[in-house]
């Protein structure tokens, strides 16, 4: 897991902040963390001396773009944006295939152990794609894709859900996708990590009214596990 640091806010007034969280670092405590661990919340607090209210969910192994409320009042305000829909959220996952252009819209399960489903979309288009020296079970070359996501609801595992229900699974999920794949391309790559990553998220501040966009690049183990995995003689194909 990257560190931390002032570095990794984007943005800061009296109300919210935007930062940049690091895959594999939580949210927020829970019941299997340390009571001494590290986790989003604590270290903004720590940063900024301010109490930090969660507004909207990213996963631990998710990295990316991450907005946080500074007061209860900017927290309720900012929760009924992403409540009723007035967030737009953008992602970028690499995934097994090529999924092409369309949306998902199966439901998908709640949460962990749970049988319930709820309905859920996501927009999808394949950016890039490459075939790899690798094999697939039907003894085809193994095909690597990036993949801009545009969730419109935010369930639980979205889009390592849905990705995974098309077999075209997110790879570095340890909890939907193709755990064998996962194995041999960190073996192969060194890179062990979910590759999703939460790019960008715009919204109209609830205080303000201006338009708030912010980005986060991708980090380096996305270029680098495609590049590994690449022919030399092939380029990227659009």
């Amino acid at each position: 897991m990257d560190s931390f640091s002032s570095k990794n806010i984007l943005y800061q007034d009296d109300w919210l902040i935007a930062v940049e969280k690091p895959s594999g670092l939580p949210v927020h405590q829970n019941e299997f963390l340390p009571k001494d661990a590290d986790y989003l919340n604590k270290l903004v607090g720590q940063l900024t001396g301010k109490s930090v209210y969660n507004v909207h969910r990213l996963d631990a192994k998710t990295s990316g773009v991450m907005i946080l409320a500074l007061s209860q009042e900017a927290a309720h305000a900012l929760t009924l944006l992403f409540e009723n829909k007035k967030v737009i959220k953008e992602y970028v996952a690499v995934v097994k295939g090529n999924p092409g252009k369309g949306t998902f819209s199966e439901k998908v399960l709640v949460k962990k152990k749970s049988k319930f489903k709820k309905p859920a979309v996501t927009h999808y288009e394949t950016t890039q794609s490459i075939s790899t020296n690798l094999l697939t079970k039907e003894e085809e070359p193994l095909i690597l894709s990036q993949v801009l996501l545009k969730p419109e609801t935010g369930r639980w595992h979205q889009l390592r859900q849905h990705l995974a229900k098309n077999r075209t699974d997110i790879i570095g999920d340890t909890h939907h996708g193709d755990f064998r794949l996962n194995k041999e391309l960190a073996e192969i790559t060194g890179i062990k990590r979910l590759m999703l990553h939460a790019s960008k998220i715009s919204f109209e501040h609830p205080f303000t009214l201006g338009q708030m966009t912010f980005e986060s690049p991708l980090p380096d183990e996305f270029s680098e596990l495609l590049l590994k995995l690449t022919p030399l003689k092939d380029d990227f194909q659009q």
